[in-house]
């Protein structure tokens, strides 16, 4: 078996601590935190928190599919934020992992036309991203186990049988 990252809720609590104060440190104040369901919503629920930032938003964008299985492109879907809701923001956008990127290509070039300015932070960031991320916890290209994704969904056939 390929070695892999693991992240802990330990080690995920010390890395969403430790991404807010990079981000404090860089003197970026975001406006809102937008987090990318599902795998962001962890870290964009963090951060709000460490970075006293009330206004958190949600888009759920769709791509993988299984273990390194994706759809040809990430696709948007509803409910979308409302430009008017991003106008004029300092947006930071969160996501669990930066793999190929494309999801946060296609948030990051949506909000892009519509905000004052926006930035990433991901947990981890892979070397084939297409985005570089201006916040990341650790580099890597090994798969990760993701605490909230590890055990896989309790309606699984492994939990009937137990």
């Amino acid at each position: 078996m390929e070695e892999r990252e693991i992240l802990t809720w330990d080690l995920f609590g010390t890395a969403s601590r430790e991404l807010a104060l990079e981000i404090h440190e860089d003197g970026f104040r975001p406006d809102l935190v937008l987090g990318i369901a599902r795998g962001g919503l962890f870290l964009a629920g963090g951060l709000g928190y460490a970075l006293d930032v009330k206004n958190l938003h949600v888009i759920n964008v769709e791509f993988y599919t299984g273990v390194d299985e994706r759809l040809d492109m990430p696709v948007m879907l509803p409910p979308v934020p409302e430009p008017v809701d991003l106008t004029g923001a300092r947006v930071l956008i969160a996501d669990d992992v930066a793999d190929t990127g494309a999801t946060l290509a296609l948030v990051k070039d949506y909000c892009s036309r519509h905000v004052a300015e926006v930035r990433c932070a991901v947990v981890y960031e892979k070397s084939k991203s297409v985005v570089r991320c201006e916040y990341v916890w650790r580099r890597t290209d090994r798969w990760i186990d993701f605490p909230w994704s590890a055990a896989g969904p309790v309606t699984g056939a492994a939990n009937r049988d137990a």
